[in-house]
């Protein structure tokens, strides 16, 4: 569109309506269900029944949040899921940045293969491994143990996550090979590379991996189940499906409000850092 049809009335009037039409959608798509949320958590079960579309509820019981937290126990829940969520990002990163780093920088001869065999991956759903996965954490390999019902068989499998090592991969490809030779004629070895160069270089893409490992590994419901079988120790996604039957339904609903208060403040925070990962990686 050139910038004389741009400037008559009626083309500045059609743009501009789609514009707000659009954004007013994201804002309800996006926004929507956090609020729907919150309303229903400060609500009581009877009004949230009567009236499911309702903007503001007829009474308000804030007190719902605090009877939520103590009487269904979501102190103990919200714990494991940090620890779960923790010990995810901690090792999906290791592998990213290792994996990404011996593929694009240290380039062993036999680099593709496994490039090859990390793309072959993807191809693969992750219920279709989950019963060779299930019995893998029930008798180890080798030492015969198992890691069932442990925060391990949750974190080690996380690691097998293929696009996060492609998606650093890329990364790392975009560092200027000079920076690197002239490290290696100063004497830097692969380590100090790593640490010294690349790593600082890489700020942004760590923080765009590290928000997607954090929100995958604290909405995941399916293997967090099958792997930890203990009531006592489940994170708050697989906990609060499990107490819908017994629980109050604005209690219930609470409960959620703050299973997801965490990951939207772990965004805002660092929103910054994970826009300018997004755009360099790219547009490089």
């Amino acid at each position: 569109m050139s910038e004389a049809e741009r400037r008559r009335p009626i083309t500045r009037f059609g743009l501009g309506t789609t514009q707000l039409l659009l954004i007013a959608a994201l804002i309800i798509e996006g926004a929507g269900p956090i609020y729907w949320v919150f309303k229903g958590s400060i609500s009581s079960t009877q009004d949230s029944l009567r009236h499911p579309l309702a903007l503001w509820p007829e009474e308000v019981h804030w007190s719902n949040i605090s009877t939520a937290w103590t009487s269904l126990d979501l102190g103990r829940y919200l714990t494991n899921t940090v620890v779960l969520v923790g010990g995810s990002w901690f090792v999906q990163l290791f592998v990213a940045v290792t994996g990404a780093y011996a593929l694009s920088v240290l380039r062993p001869f036999y680099g593709k293969y496994v490039y090859a065999a990390v793309l072959a991956t993807l191809f693969l759903p992750g219920t279709v491994s989950m019963v060779s996965l299930y019995l893998t954490i029930q008798d180890l390999p080798l030492t015969g143990g198992s890691i069932a019902n442990t925060p391990m068989a949750v974190w080690l499998p996380a690691g097998a996550h293929a696009f996060n090592v492609l998606l650093m991969k890329q990364f790392f490809d975009g560092i200027p090979k000079e920076l690197l030779e002239a490290a290696r004629l100063d004497g830097a070895g692969p380590w100090r590379i790593l640490t010294r160069i690349v790593l600082p270089m890489s700020r942004p893409i760590l923080a765009v991996v590290s928000l997607l490992a954090v929100m995958n590994a604290w909405k995941d419901f399916l293997w967090p189940m099958i792997a930890i079988t203990d009531t006592e120790k489940q994170p708050l996604a697989v906990a609060l499906p499990r107490l819908a039957d017994t629980s109050n339904q604005s209690l219930l609903i609470a409960g959620m409000l703050i299973a997801i208060i965490p990951p939207v403040v772990v965004f805002l925070v660092f929103q910054r850092q994970i826009v300018r990962g997004i755009a360099f990686t790219g547009l490089k």
